[in-house]
């Protein structure tokens, strides 16, 4: 049973950071190269990847990231914070005879980032479908690049993607709005969806990775929002495009689904084992990222996983498809409460690999 985390860190310090995924995952373990959201602009998950993007430079202004026609500072920075991380990573690795034999890299996905950067006009690029496709085609060209840094900082590391999807089902619902507010961007259709994920991971694949996986969102639950009708009726149906989306995802030749476990109801559940038993992996979101609370006891977060696997009738051999994760990135909380999540983590899947080979 393999443990590792989402990617985002607490703190702004490179060099613990990655002292500390190396460190605690060891293999069968997967370790990340982190990132720090914290030092600012070029660091968020958005500016981080789309200093990735070959020939569509940006830059940011008050409504967020913006396509611009050259380079400026904020590109620049981007691109530095990701070259810094991966220059600590080989410093690390080589001082401290950490060399991992696998590691995972993680990027905002195409659709995602497409809904977050903005056109020359300021509208979002998702609104049209040519930007869509040449987002889609630029990251997976920049991934090649980034692939040849990475091996010759970790000679050797077999490399996994994980491509963070998570506005997947409020870009199928339609329910992203405009930058004015007042309408909302046409939905994406699920052909297109799938050919672009499919796309992508192919792509992936060409540049070097051994696996790939799709982190989607937790969908929130009817009963979780309140205020009016008409918002719960928007996110009825959000909830229906999310399920579409996990039908997507998988089909998209992943070798992993990684989703946090926290409102899975047994539908979400049925998908999962129907994945599971054709060979896809689940990275299981177990372990709660709260702010000042401890989280729960290793035995109640294995039992979030074994009730609804011995419920569906999935054998406990097949465990080992699972890898536990936090339910998200860690950079919300202090470095101290991180260490402690990842810890948990980590007992859960050896609680796990346990039950497996009783």
């Amino acid at each position: 049973m393999g443990a590792t985390s989402l990617g985002p860190w607490p703190g702004t310090d490179p060099v613990e950071a990655a002292k500390v995924s190396l460190g605690l995952f060891t293999a069968p373990h997967l370790p990340s190269l982190v990132d720090l959201p914290a030092r600012g602009i070029g660091s968020d998950a958005i500016g981080r990847t789309a200093g990735m993007l070959v020939e569509l430079p940006v830059d940011v202004q008050p409504y967020g990231w913006r396509f611009v026609d050259r380079p400026g500072n904020d590109h620049r920075r981007a691109v530095s914070a990701l070259s810094t991380d991966i220059n600590v990573l080989a410093d690390v690795a080589g001082a401290e005879g950490l060399a991992p034999a696998a590691l995972k890299l993680h990027i905002t996905g195409p659709l995602t980032l497409a809904a977050a950067i903005h056109l020359h006009y300021g509208e979002r690029a998702l609104r049209d479908y040519g930007a869509r496709r040449d987002i889609a085609q630029s990251l997976a060209a920049g991934l090649a690049t980034h692939v040849a840094k990475v091996q010759a900082a970790v000679p050797g590391a077999a490399l996994t993607l994980q491509i963070d999807e998570p506005e997947a089902a409020r870009a199928l619902a339609g329910t992203i709005p405009t930058v004015s507010g007042y309408r909302t961007l046409r939905s994406v259709s699920a052909s297109e969806l799938r050919q672009t994920w499919a796309d992508f991971v192919a792509a992936a694949r060409s540049a070097g990775f051994a696996h790939v996986a799709i982190n989607l969102a937790a969908p929130l639950m009817l009963e979780q929002v309140s205020g009016p009708e008409s918002d719960r009726e928007e996110r009825a149906v959000e909830l229906t495009a999310w399920r579409k989306a996990l039908e997507l995802a998988l089909e998209s030749g992943i070798d992993a689904i990684a989703l946090p476990l926290n409102n899975l109801d047994t539908g979400h559940w049925e998908q999962l084992a129907g994945a599971v038993e054709s060979g896809v992996g689940v990275w299981a979101g177990t372990v709660p990222v709260r702010t000042g609370q401890l989280p729960p006891s290793y035995s109640a977060l294995v039992e979030r996983i074994m009730r609804p696997w011995q419920g569906l009738g999935l054998p406990v051999l097949m465990l080992d498809r699972l890898r536990i994760t936090p339910e998200t990135g860690l950079a919300a909380v202090s470095p101290q409460e991180a260490r402690a999540i990842l810890a948990r983590t980590l007992e859960v899947a050896a609680a796990l690999t346990d039950l497996r080979h009783a």
